[in-house]
């Protein structure tokens, strides 16, 4: 892999992580188990990591 390919790896991780946290945090607050609120975490952050890739990979 090249820098280019890592780094972008890196902010692709990076974004997702901070989305998820963002959406678990909101769906605890509106009052989901803890349980709930991770689920909804995970899922925005792997659909943020997707999104994020697949335009990556479009692009190249």
């Amino acid at each position: 892999m090249s820098v280019v390919q890592v780094l972008a790896l890196l902010l692709a991780v990076s974004v997702a992580v901070h989305i998820g946290t963002v959406g678990s945090l909101i769906a605890r607050r509106a009052g989901h188990s803890p349980a709930g609120a991770l689920l909804v975490g995970a899922s925005a952050a792997g659909t943020a990591c997707v999104l994020y890739l697949t335009a990556v990979g479009v692009y190249h």
